[in-house]
């Protein structure tokens, strides 16, 4: 085998292996991208005595999350999204009616966002009852979420506690 043969053949393995490293590390940069700005939303309650109590919906993730869907879940019954008519079905028929903020979908919930999705404005134990009752032990959320890129199908739950 001739010298500038053996050179020939040199010179294609090490273009071919900078090409596999170069689509590596750009894999690798889109995912690190993607995991940069990935929103994480939390249902939680809370009982604070003569606070605002009820279902607080947080994003402690990296980016925006675009809500694409939820399902809000009664007694075992699906009432519907979580959307003004269907949070109206839930709350008809109480004798206090807590607030709530609704979304229509799809819908972008920015990066620090803190929001009381179901509450009372000043918790009392005796008073609000009814609406701990509700959220506590027969309210079921589920939201549905991806980020900006799309695709990932993440959810947030909020189960009864009993």
């Amino acid at each position: 085998m001739k010298a500038e043969t053996v050179t020939a053949i040199c010179a294609v393995v090490i273009a071919v292996a900078s090409l596999v490293v170069s689509v590596y590390q750009t894999r690798a940069m889109r995912q690190h991208n993607r995991h940069s700005v990935r929103p994480i939303l939390q249902l939680h309650r809370g009982w604070p005595a003569g606070g605002r109590a009820g279902i607080r919906l947080i994003n402690s993730g990296l980016g925006p999350a675009v809500i694409v869907g939820s399902t809000l879940t009664v007694d075992g019954e699906v009432i519907g999204a979580w959307n003004e008519p269907g949070v109206d079905r839930v709350r008809e028929g109480m004798t206090v009616r807590p607030s709530a903020v609704t979304f229509n979908e799809p819908e972008i919930i920015a990066t620090d966002y803190e929001q009381y999705l179901l509450s009372v404005p000043s918790y009392s134990p005796q008073e609000h009852a009814e609406v701990a009752d509700l959220i506590n032990g027969r309210l079921a959320l589920t939201i549905h979420y991806e980020s900006l890129y799309g695709g990932e199908n993440y959810t947030a739950v909020l189960r009864p506690l009993r």
